[in-house]
């Protein structure tokens, strides 16, 4: 087992949020990576519980064990008792990496409370025997002094030549510190009084005001408000504030998304220029009206259509002077409910860590399991490697937007746009989205004519003519269907807006199934649970499926587990296991799971099998001792629609889990559905999986 010890050169160099990137790395590496914080080191505005191990508890598959408290601390080394507290942390230590093949330990920050954290770090590196990595930024510093502040800070430990001083990650740097220190082919330069040296670059972390920014609701927590609106200030980000002393007139380029507007609550002139920008749809992060003066009844009630927009409005009691003082003192440490930026700051900061070392130095390991940060990395690196064209009909929708800007950027896929270019830059504009000039809009208008003999051709056997056809295909989906068949494009992506009958529909008539599928399409979720990602089903086509339906779907699954780097292991679902129970409903499954093993005796299947003797190692030791699926399934294969589309549901919402898909199976090119509820990730992500499934059918 690898342990690595990170300890800050400083105060303030982003300590826990490296921390957390560089776990989240090895997770991407499909290493067993658990997390531990010996020693608990509260913000000066925190009451507890300690900060770090909190966001793991909430994030990953295990939960450390909580922290030695500082008191505790002192207490022990006041009474001379350094051995002592090094043996619990020992005690801590064993308990926290049951299971893991590596571990990342976070030191303690030299404060003005804690001037003892650079010894309580050595003592504590040297006792678990860990790998140190340094993590400093050089804020005003060149490169030549952070070099000699790196070299002073590694003393602490013995010197960079100390065997278990491994290197040094840089945090917070800017454009032009960025260019100098990366290769073009992204290799990792040594600082240059450090080229001749084994202390090694291992990450190199650009300056991003947007992993920073709080949410809304951190500044009303913060600053005591009362709050007028709540609107969606649990999830609007404060990037920018103004605070507003002169005319609107004056202030209207301030007007912008994630701008949190603050004035006092008399200036109706800004009120009104305020909601007239929600209106407009410009998500402002929130207006907050200060000196506890609340607007005028008729004023609020003037802007109540702007406010049910999902504009938050607080309220304070302190002047503008002060709020904005305060808000400059704000702790602008990661929140522990505020998954979201803290999922956008883990893949982040793991994005610029030099994974191939971290990957060699911890060498190869006896069964690498398919984490979700894994899946989701796997899924965009191989993605990227595809170079797919994928149309999104739902051109004009603002999460369909930001999310082919990010895969236009990324080259996760090249999307093209399907609506009028006007009004697609306008949501863009009122979203704060800048559209690359790379990005294809399609308009609809300006291209539906050329599709409508081919689209005749294809549907003549069902009498379609032209005039149907036309109109058709004033549906963006059936439109972009058509792009598909055509193959125009490699891949479809709706349902942001439209049902899933909407978008599977045009697909079945004019894309068909595959001859490999036998006329079956069906679907798979891939869920995304803590520690491991599983596939579902039918859970969204197939609403009875007889007994051959029921093993192509299976197979089907298995296929598309394998395509997405998951070890296949099918549980043939149903509410018996084995030889245990009769009935017409279980015969089938038995009947499909003989005819996987006819069809594809190199799959490992099982059936039928109870859900809880698929996943629970001790539930299947009791049922299936002799299985080699139960308790390990990867694959579940539900017997109907009704008991997929329940199960999935069930487990995405009970248990927080992120879902995939569905990703439809069998037809003769990809289209794939979203849920209404999509996030921009989501969507993504959806977009990825869309150009794999368009490379593997080639």
């Amino acid at each position: 087992m690898r342990t690595f010890f990170l300890a800050p050169t400083r105060y303030g160099v982003g300590l826990t949020s490296v921390t957390l990137g560089l776990v989240r790395a090895l997770d991407k590496l499909g290493l067993r990576v658990k997390f531990f914080k010996p020693i608990a080191q509260l913000h000066v505005s925190d009451t507890g519980p300690e900060r770090s191990t909190k966001l793991v508890q909430r994030i990953m598959d295990h939960e450390p064990p909580a922290p030695i408290s500082s008191n505790r601390v002192e207490d022990l080394l006041g009474d001379n008792k350094g051995d002592e507290l090094m043996e619990e942390i020992v005690a801590l230590f064993d308990d926290a990496s049951k299971g893991a093949e590596v571990m990342v330990v976070e030191g303690l920050v030299p404060t003005r409370s804690m001037p003892y954290a650079n010894r309580l770090n050595n003592d504590m590196a040297r006792t678990l025997n860990a790998d140190i990595i340094l993590v400093s930024e050089p804020g005003e510093n060149t490169l030549e002094d952070e070099a000699d502040k790196l070299e002073i800070a590694a003393d602490s430990f013995g010197g960079i030549k100390n065997p278990n001083m491994i290197g040094y990650i840089l945090n917070k740097l800017d454009e032009q510190t960025m260019n100098s220190l990366k290769g073009e082919d992204g290799a990792f330069k040594p600082l240059p009084e450090f080229a001749r040296k084994a202390f090694l670059p291992l990450g190199y972390i650009p300056w991003n005001s947007s992993l920073s920014s709080p949410r809304t609701l951190d500044i009303s927590n913060h600053l005591g408000t009362r709050i007028i609106n709540e609107g969606e200030m649990a999830s609007r980000r404060v990037t920018s504030y103004t605070l507003s002393a002169r005319t609107p007139t004056n202030m209207i380029h301030h007007l912008k998304p994630g701008n949190l507007v603050i004035a006092p609550g008399d200036r109706d002139d800004i009120i009104l220029a305020t909601a007239m920008a929600a209106l407009n749809g410009v998500p402002l992060a929130g207006l907050l009206l200060t000196s506890d003066l609340r607007p005028s009844e008729p004023v609020m009630e003037l802007c109540q259509k702007a406010i049910s927009t999902g504009l938050p409005v607080l309220l304070t009691e302190h002047d503008s002077y002060n709020t904005a003082s305060k808000l400059d003192r704000m702790n602008n440490e990661l929140p522990i409910d505020d998954s979201i930026r803290v999922e956008t700051v883990m893949n982040t900061l793991a994005e610029h860590l030099n994974t191939d070392w971290f990957k060699g130095h911890c060498g190869e390991i006896s069964e690498r399991r398919l984490s979700p940060p894994a899946f989701r990395y796997n899924l965009v690196q191989r993605a990227i490697a595809a170079k797919k064209r994928v149309v999104l009909p739902e051109g004009d929708e603002p999460r369909t937007i930001q999310a082919a800007v990010i895969c236009q950027e990324r080259g996760i896929a090249e999307c093209i746009l399907l609506g009028n270019r006007e009004a697609i830059e306008q949501v863009a504009r009122d979203n704060g989205i800048t559209l690359p000039e790379s990005l294809i809009i399609m308009d609809p208008e300006h291209v539906r004519g050329r599709y409508v003999e081919p689209m005749v051709e294809l549907r003549k056997h069902k009498g379609l003519n032209a005039p149907m056809a036309e109109a058709q295909l004033e549906d963006t989906v059936v439109l972009g269907t058509m792009m598909l068949a055509q193959g125009e494009v490699d891949g479809l992506v709706s349902g942001a807006v439209h049902t899933t009958a909407n978008t599977i529909r045009p697909a079945f008539q004019l894309i068909k199934p595959s001859r490999e599928s036998g006329g079956l399409v069906s679907s798979v979720f891939f869920m995304l649970l803590p520690d491991q990602v599983l596939v579902y089903g039918d859970c969204a086509v197939n609403p009875n499926p007889d007994a051959e339906a029921l093993s192509n779907i299976a197979i089907q699954s298995a296929d598309s587990a394998v395509a997405f780097g998951i070890d296949p292991r099918i549980a043939m679902i149903s509410y018996s296991t084995g030889a245990s129970g009769m009935g017409a409903d279980v015969e089938r499954v038995r009947e499909a799971t003989e005819l996987v093993r006819q069809k594809r005796p190199d799959l490992i299947v099982d059936g039928p099998m109870q859900y809880d003797a698929a996943t629970v190692e001790s539930v299947a030791r009791s049922k299936a001792p002799d299985s080699d699926v139960a308790g390990r399934a990867t694959v579940f294969v539900f017997p109907d629609l009704n008991t997929g589309n329940t199960t999935y549901k069930a487990v995405q919402r009970s248990a927080d889990v992120i879902s995939v898909g569905p990703m439809l199976q069998g037809l003769n090119k990809p289209v794939n559905d979203l849920s209404r509820g999509a996030l921009i990730d989501d969507i993504v992500y959806t977009i990825a999986l869309t150009a794999i499934q368009a490379e593997a059918d080639k």
